[in-house]
């Protein structure tokens, strides 16, 4: 019995081991990567930026900030913003990092295929097609119609914020009558990504196009492209394939052949998916916007998953007015989608807020304890300043429409409005972002004695006092004062 209790006690000994060893190892991989972070942090200056490269496809354009650029290799990221014209499709692709993604204008529909998810979706179900039609195709037989499975399409519009987790294949339908523009930032520094820090897309259909490539930077144009974009079918062997796939040669041929279409492409005539009527969405208002609905689910064939992955929501509408979490009538207001909003971005270690400031308030000064921002300008101009640990300005500049700036961690930063207004959405590299302010009824003065910042600053302490509690009445957003000029 001795020796049994004894065997049992070594045992739960090197559990124990084992896990403190994965523990401390885990942690020296998380410190590694803030040393990297930090090495990489040592910005002179952040600038506003716009894309410096363009990938003109059949369908859109793809667009890319500099990742290169310190203020972007300090924070880890990357950044995009994807043009798809009317009744084009953005072919599916998957990355090894997350990506958050805002749709500044327009509508489509997303899919992301979820690992070992069943199709939820069933047109042998009575189900209605993307345009409330019924799903007819070419290989119909006896005026029978071919019936299709396949997991939840998303609808997706102005306003949304949509979650991709890395290594999950999606794909993107521009179903409506304007250009879908949806702007996106790549977190290469994720834990879910062990590759190095580069933006990369795996491609499983599509292939490269350099028709608009043109003069002596178009060799500069293709290394870069096919280094970062390829088509993962293309390169292995073609009668494997069809053996894998249980299909014909020709098939996997036409999957690996070069394709000057692009990565953006216009479809050959209306596509039919399996969606329910789009009035049924309409009627429930934002609800249905967020995806808290579940449509077409076939009974029969459970994995156990699908009650938590498999219908988990990925995308929520982040511009609705009357779900502000912070708000000014003489100011402006703040959205924000954290993980509570959307549980998938717990997984993602990513959120975003999105925010208004009237003409001539101000965004008060600030710093983020837990996560970079990565600001995209919608609408509007503002002065931004950002202050780093050496105490310089490394940002004081008019940011406008179409710009991007980052705010590493810790970095303090304030912003005002121009003459009309000021609309931003934030990316931001954690879950659950906190802010400290410096002004307001939360902030770092407020919560300090008096007597403290009397010291501190060599004020007397009626001048300490005003400090303390002035714009008690207001939190993160500020109205302008009656003298205030832009």
């Amino acid at each position: 019995m001795a020796k049994k209790l004894s065997i049992l006690l070594i045992a739960t000994f090197l559990s124990l081991l084992l896990v403190a060893n994965h523990a401390v190892a885990n942690k020296e991989r998380h410190r590694q990567t803030r040393q990297r972070e930090a090495r990489q942090c040592r910005l002179q200056s952040i600038s506003a930026s716009q894309p410096s490269r363009r990938i003109q496809s059949e369908g859109g354009v793809t667009e890319f900030w500099d990742e290169f650029e310190d203020q972007f290799q300090c924070t880890g990221v990357a950044a995009m913003r994807n043009t798809i014209q009317p009744n084009s499709l953005s072919l599916p692709n998957y990355s090894p990092s997350p990506r958050l993604v805002y749709i500044e204008q327009g509508r489509g529909l997303v899919g992301i295929p979820f690992p070992g998810c069943p199709e939820t979706y069933d047109s042998s179900r009575g189900g209605q097609s993307l345009r409330g039609s019924e799903d007819r195709s070419e290989g119909q037989e006896g005026g029978r119609r071919r019936s299709d499975q396949h997991q939840k399409v998303h609808r997706v519009h102005k306003g949304d914020l949509v979650a991709l987790p890395a290594g999950v294949a999606h794909w993107c339908l521009n179903d409506g009558n304007e250009e879908l523009i949806a702007v996106s930032v790549t977190d290469l520094n994720n834990q879910a990504n062990q590759l190095d820090q580069k933006l990369r897309s795996y491609y499983l259909a599509g292939g490269r196009n350099h028709e608009s490539q043109r003069g002596p930077q178009r060799r500069q144009q293709r290394g870069w492209e096919s280094e970062t974009f390829q088509n993962v079918f293309r390169a292995f062997d073609e009668n494997l394939m069809a053996e894998a796939l249980n299909v014909p040669v020709e098939t996997v041929r036409n999957m690996q052949r070069e394709d000057k279409r692009g990565y953006i492409v216009r479809v050959r005539k209306d596509m039919s998916v399996i969606r329910p009527d789009e009035y049924e969405e309409d009627d429930e208002g934002e609800e249905s916007r967020e995806g808290g609905h579940r449509y077409g689910q076939r009974e029969g064939r459970s994995n156990g998953l699908e009650e938590t992955v498999c219908t988990t929501r990925i995308h929520h509408y982040m511009d609705n007015p009357s779900e502000a979490d912070v708000y000014s009538r003489h100011a402006g207001r703040l959205n924000l989608v954290n993980k509570l909003k959307l549980p998938i971005l717990s997984y993602l270690d990513l959120s975003a807020e999105k925010g208004e400031l009237l003409p001539n308030a101000i965004h008060a000064p600030h710093w983020s304890m837990n996560a970079h921002s990565i600001v995209y300008v919608t609408r509007g101009e503002a002065r931004v300043q950002v202050v780093g640990n050496n105490g310089e300005r490394l940002l004081d500049d008019r940011v406008r429409e179409g710009d991007i700036f980052s705010i590493p961690q810790y970095f303090a930063s304030t912003a005002r409005a121009g003459r009309n207004g000021f609309e931003w959405v934030a990316f931001k590299t954690s879950a659950m972002p906190i802010k400290n302010s410096l002004v307001g009824s939360t902030s770092v003065f407020r919560a300090m004695p008096a007597q403290v910042l009397a010291e501190s600053y060599g004020l007397r302490i009626q001048e300490a006092q005003k400090l303390k509690f002035s714009r008690d009445q207001y939190t993160v957003l500020l109205p302008p004062s009656r003298s205030s000029s832009y």
